[in-house]
C-alpha cells in the first residue's frame, strides 16, 4: 500500500504548506435521520462533522460519520485532496470504514489486502445547468468484479441544482458502469435518483439553521429512503 503512505505523506505536507498562508477554514457538522451514500444504506441516526481548509484552488477536507442509534452503523473517516481551476476539479479521498479487509478495524493498516482504507480519484466538471462527475477506486480495499478480480470500482453522477419555491434543489442521477461488489452490481446498473431541498431556517437575526430532505431511491436494489436533517456551521 505504497500509494496510500504517499498519499498521508502529501497530505502532511499540504497541511503544512497551507498552514504558511493565508487559508479559509471551515467547520460544520450534520445530523442526518439515515446516512445515504451513492444509493447505499451505511446506517441510522448519524452525526457527520467536517473540518476544511482552503487556499485558492486547492483544498483539505477531512469528513466523518458515526451512527448515534446503532453501534453497528458504519464509522467513517475521509481525507480529500482537492484542486479547482475554473470549472473543472479533481481530487483523490482516503476513505476508512470500520469494515473491510482488516477485522479490527485499524485506521493505520496500510498493508495489501488487509487494509479498510480505498483510494479514489474523481474528476469533474461544472457545466453550468449541472455538474458531471466521474469517480474510480484505484487502491486499497476495492471491490472484484465478476471473474473475482480487482474492479477498479467506478462511479457516474450529474447533479442539477435549481430553485424553486424559495428552496435551493439537487436532482442527482448516479450510475456504475461495470460489475464490482463495491457497489453490488453484476454490470451496469442505475444506483442514485435523489432529490433534495435545502432551506435556511432563520431563528435570529444572525443566526439561521439549514435544513434538508432528500428523496433517495436506488432503482438497481429497488429500494427507497426519505432523509431528514440539518447542519450547524458557525
Amino acid at each position: 500500500m505504497k500509494k496510500i503512505s504517499l498519499l498521508a505523506g502529501v497530505l502532511i505536507v499540504s497541511m503544512v504548506a497551507l498552514a504558511q498562508e493565508k487559508v479559509t477554514a471551515d467547520i460544520s457538522a450534520d445530523f442526518v435521520s439515515r446516512y445515504i451514500w451513492r444509493g447505499q444504506d451505511l446506517g441510522h441516526v448519524s452525526l457527520q462533522p467536517t473540518l476544511g481548509l482552503s487556499y485558492k484552488g486547492l483544498s483539505l477536507t477531512a469528513w466523518g460519520s458515526v451512527g448515534l442509534a446503532d453501534a453497528q452503523d458504519t464509522r467513517e473517516i475521509d481525507l480529500t485532496l482537492d484542486y479547482a481551476i475554473g470549472r473543472f476539479h479533481a481530487c483523490v479521498t482516503d476513505y476508512w470504514t470500520d469494515d473491510g479487509a482488516d477485522p479490527d478495524g485499524r485506521y493505520f493498516m496500510y498493508e495489501a489486502h488487509r487494509t479498510n482504507h480505498v483510494l479514489e480519484a474523481n474528476v469533474g466538471y461544472d457545466f453550468g445547468l449541472f455538474t458531471a462527475d466521474w469517480y474510480t477506486n484505484f487502491a486499497g480495499n476495492d471491490g472484484l468484479n465478476n471473474r473475482e478480480e480487482r474492479a477498479y470500482s467506478s462511479y457516474f453522477e450529474l447533479n442539477a441544482p435549481f430553485r424553486l419555491g424559495g428552496c435551493d434543489w439537487t436532482a442527482t442521477l448516479g450510475a456504475v458502469p461495470y460489475a464490482t461488489d463495491f457497489y453490488h452490481c453484476s454490470g451496469f446498473a442505475v444506483t442514485t435518483a435523489t432529490l433534495r431541498v435545502k432551506r435556511d431556517i432563520r431563528l435570529t437575526d444572525h443566526f439561521s439553521l439549514p435544513l434538508f430532505a432528500q428523496f433517495a431511491a436506488n432503482p438497481q436494489s429497488q429500494h427507497a429512503y426519505l432523509v431528514v436533517g440539518l447542519t450547524l456551521h458557525p
